[in-house]
């Protein structure tokens, strides 16, 4: 591949000033990020390096984005590296254990607003602005940058899996000021970054967490006010760790009759329950299919209900939503909405959750009538006593 230059150095020093240049120009970054179709891309980019003065050929650039249907190119080599974090607009894409580093991607002024992290951040990340400007911090330089911009969370949800975390996340998300990160992938790697590294000291893994946390919830906006993280279910296993973190952000754990979240994950299960060691989820057991995944959610809630002693925590039933939103779960957050707040929240409780395009409908009787015998027996001998702890801990003063 040769440069404009005539040589492969030549154009390779054209890119390094364009990106120098756009680095230094956060409006630029804001323009460049926003354009989805590559094409267009090279034509705005070698039209405002031209402006600038810097000789950038369309076909080098071009190479450079290269095609990569399957986003393979960010799982590798970062093109940009600095110390500190970059602009507001930019969000943590991964946590990179190969070289240690957090990679960041910009979001052009997208809120987060899909019921899961993954389906905001993955048609930006393809986008040709990421593919040429991904950014990557080193995990120590990470946890010590200044975290400008970051909102301070109000609460964190946990849940024990298809129990209504996804309907409180979207609720919460209908409103413009506030921010909601659903679980997202760089925070569950910081969570389970003992694992990758088990050297690593319980206090720099705290700080790591903490470092996440914030950049996840940066004010891209301006308007930013509120702050809320729903965790993967689990998330609660690290209930300990967040407490640490976070001592005085309160916290709820959802959960729902075991009957009807085993019945779901029967027509769909959920990565959570596939077998291997999963912050600290035996592997290697000898149960398998629904008997394994009812040992999982019983662990999970299990360990909600040890955390409640610890204080901030809050347990909310699925039957209770979605009015447990405005009559427990906010009031819990410190949040008093106005009228155009809640009828926004309103608003979002009467779709589907997870496919926001279609009006809700109730499954809890169908879930109970597709549960298999071998759900029913699971969810009898491994979730009905946690499942009866639970709620008696709701009804106690």
């Amino acid at each position: 591949m040769r440069g404009a230059g005539g040589d492969d150095g030549a154009m390779t020093a054209a890119l390094d000033r364009f990106r120098a240049a756009v680095m230094a120009d956060e409006p630029a970054q804001q323009r460049l990020a926003a354009i989805a179709d590559p094409a267009e891309f090279v034509r705005a980019a070698t039209e405002w390096a031209a402006g600038r003065g810097l000789a950038l050929a369309a076909d080098d650039l071009a190479a450079a984005l290269g095609a990569d249907p399957l986003g393979i190119g960010l799982l590798g080599e970062a093109p940009l590296r600095g110390a500190s974090w970059p602009p507001r607009q930019w969000m943590p894409l991964r946590y990179a254990p190969e070289a240690a580093a957090v990679d960041w991607i910009h979001f052009a002024g997208r809120a987060l607003a899909a019921p899961h992290f993954e389906a905001d951040v993955r048609p930006l990340a393809a986008r040709p602005f990421n593919r040429l400007f991904r950014w990557r911090t080193a995990l120590d330089d990470f946890v010590r940058a200044p975290r400008d911009g970051s909102l301070v969370p109000d609460g964190f949800v946990f849940h024990m899996s298809r129990c209504g975390s996804t309907l409180v996340a979207q609720m919460l998300a209908a409103v413009p000021h506030h921010i909601v990160v659903s679980e997202a992938e760089p925070l569950d790697t910081m969570v389970q970054l003992a694992r990758i590294d088990p050297a690593l000291a319980p206090a720099a893994h705290i700080e790591a967490v903490r470092a996440m946390v914030a950049a996840l919830g940066r004010d891209r906006t301006g308007g930013a006010r509120r702050y809320f993280v729903k965790l993967d279910s689990w998330h609660a296993l690290a209930l300990p760790l967040f407490r640490a973190a976070f001592p005085d952000t309160p916290w709820v754990f959802l959960y729902r009759d075991p009957v009807e979240v085993l019945a779901s994950h029967e027509r769909r299960p959920g990565r959570q329950t596939a077998p291997g060691a999963l912050l600290g989820h035996a592997a290697g057991s000898a149960a398998a299919g629904i008997e394994h995944t009812a040992q999982v959610l019983a662990r999970t809630c299990e360990a909600a209900a040890d955390a409640l002693s610890r204080g901030g925590g809050l347990l909310v039933d699925y039957r209770e939503l979605p009015e447990a939103l405005f009559a427990r779960i906010l009031p819990h957050f410190g949040a008093a909405p106005d009228a155009a707040e809640r009828a926004a929240m309103a608003a979002a409780s009467r779709r589907d959750a997870k496919v926001p395009d279609t009006e809700f409908a109730p499954d809890s009787e169908a879930k109970r009538r597709q549960a298999g015998d071998a759900a029913r027996a699971a969810a009898g001998r491994h979730l009905s006593g946690v499942h009866a702890r639970l709620e008696a801990l709701r009804a106690a003063p």
